[in-house]
Order: C-alpha cells, then structure tokens, then sequence
C-alpha cells in the first residue's frame, strides 16, 4: 500500500468536522457528472463509506443538496436515484472548466466589476460579499468588487443559486475599459489593493506538499500498491481541495502575479496525478456506480478531455 497515500486518507478522516454536503458534490462533478449525473443513493454512500462518513450524514447532505436545487430525486420502486438539476449541471459544468483546464484563462485586458448601487441590508451585503469571494472577486473598498474574467452572467446566476436574487436590483455589472494615463494607478495596485494573495499562496504551497509526495511515489512505482478504491478516494480528495482553492482563485494574469506564485506548480501536478489515478479510479467506479435498477452507467466523451492541453 503507498505510504503517501494512506496518510492522505488516515489525515482526512480524523477530520473532527467534515462538510460532507461540500465532498458530494465533488463526486457529482467530478465522477458522476461524466455518467450521465445521476445515482442510486445507496451506491453513493458505499462510494464514501471508507472515508467514514456515516449513512445518516450522506442522507442529511443530499437532501439539503436538493433543497438547495443542486439535486432532485427519482423515485424507482422503493429506491430513489438522485440526479443533478438543469441549474446544477450548468453549475458543476461551469466550474470543470476552471478545474481541468490545463492553464489559466487568458486575459483581455479588461476588468469585470460588480458596483453596490442600492441599499443592501448589512446581512445581505455579507452574504454578496462572500458569495464573490468564493467567485474569485476582490474587494476594492465596501461597493466595489472585481475579477479579471469572470462571465458576469454565470456570477449572477451564482447569486440567484445562493438565494440572493433580490440583491441584483442593487449590483451593476460593469466590463471596466483601460483609459489609464501616465499618472494613473496601474493593474498591480489595483491587484495589491483588491486580493490578499499570500493567504492563496500559502494554501497552494499546502496543496502541493500534501499530494507532491503521492505523484512522487506513484511516479516511482506506476501504482503498483494502489487499490482502485484508493486510487478513486485519493482522486476524489485531490479535486476537492483544488476545486476549494480554484473557487477563491481570480486566476491572474502572469504578469501580475509574484514571481514564485504556486498555483501554477499546483495546478500541474493535479494534472498529472489525476491522470495516473484515473484509469485505477474509473474501473472502482464501473464496480461500485450503479442506479436505482442495478444498472451502471458508462462514461461519455468527458474525461478525456480533462487537463487534455
């Protein structure tokens, strides 16, 4: 058994609190998604059974899951499948894009903003403010927040999804043209102002030491010792905490990021070692996915075109 591994999985299961509703819909994006995004539940709580998470915490997480619109239930005799929604899909879709692309978007030059121009409830602009930053959106002063290329449409779908739909009368998304003189601030104090990027930094360097010694032994041994379980848990795992760090990430541009910026060390190696761990993962799962009539659902074109360039 890797030695890197097992310490991967034996770290996240002392987890004294697990945000269970958070790793499904990981697994819905990142394995369940590519078949056809739906499940039998019972399939499901095997799948994460050897990460310890109890049945009644699975339950409880999915049916908030389908409170929250990302999910619905069909029910099959006395078992029920549970399916991603039209909304969730275009969520989960628009998030892989970020995910499993091999480099960071590519910069027009122009800044998205988000302007506070109504009155908002102090709970209200908490909720907006933290729904952006999990968006990737910085903060220049309380009214105005920005983001190098985010698509304005999705971010106030996003809204409408956290429940925020009566806050868009009050934001104006704007696309902000460069009408800079010689004199005027540049796109590196506007960076400085707008995002703390050693806190991103630190838990990239995180991410890396975490899964750096599992490329490194898998690269030694071409999985030799690695269970399909295993390899599926661990893989689970790696896009989970990427997915975490992405989410919080305004990806850049190079030329305004520190010259020993992690994300992109980070972002290579998630490529590589979900492509060693994907083959051993995808059979775990052709064993272990199934629907509410015993059927297993086949993967579609997907997963090749993950981290594909």
């Amino acid at each position: 058994m890797s030695i890197a591994i097992q310490s991967r999985l034996d770290e996240f299961r002392q987890q004294r609190r697990v945000r269970a509703g958070s790793l499904i819909i990981t697994v819905f994006g990142d394995a369940i998604l590519p078949r056809g995004g739906r499940i039998w539940l019972g399939s499901l709580i095997r799948l994460l059974e050897p990460l310890e998470l109890n049945e009644r915490l699975i339950r409880t997480s999915v049916f908030r899951l389908a409170k929250d619109e990302w999910l619905r239930t069909e029910t099959i005799g006395r078992r029920a499948d549970y399916v991603l929604t039209p909304s969730g899909r275009r969520r989960f879709e628009a998030a892989s894009r970020h995910i499993y692309a091999s480099h960071a978007p590519l910069w027009d030059r122009r800044w998205r903003l988000i302007l506070v121009v109504g009155n908002l409830a102090p709970k209200v602009r908490e909720q907006v403010r933290r729904a952006l930053f999990w968006q990737g959106f910085g903060v220049l002063g309380g009214d105005c927040f920005v983001h190098p290329s985010a698509e304005l449409s999705s971010v106030l779908d996003a809204l409408i999804a956290e429940g925020l739909s009566s806050a868009l009368a009050t934001l104006l998304p704007l696309f902000a043209a460069d009408s800079r003189s010689a004199l005027s601030a540049s796109d590196s104090d506007l960076v400085r102002r707008a995002w703390d990027l050693g806190v991103l930094a630190e838990a990239y360097s995180e991410f890396v030491a975490a899964y750096q010694p599992i490329l490194d032994e898998l690269r030694r041994d071409h999985l030799a010792d690695v269970s399909e379980q295993d390899a599926f848990l661990v893989r689970i795992l790696l896009i989970h905490d990427y997915r975490r760090l992405l989410l919080r990430d305004p990806e850049l541009p190079e030329v305004l990021l520190p010259g020993d910026w992690p994300g992109q060390q980070a972002r290579l190696l998630c490529k590589e070692l979900y492509k060693r761990l994907e083959p051993l993962s995808s059979r775990h799962l052709d064993k272990m996915l199934c629907l509410s009539d015993g059927s297993v659902p086949g993967e579609d074109g997907m997963l090749p075109e993950r981290f594909s360039q």
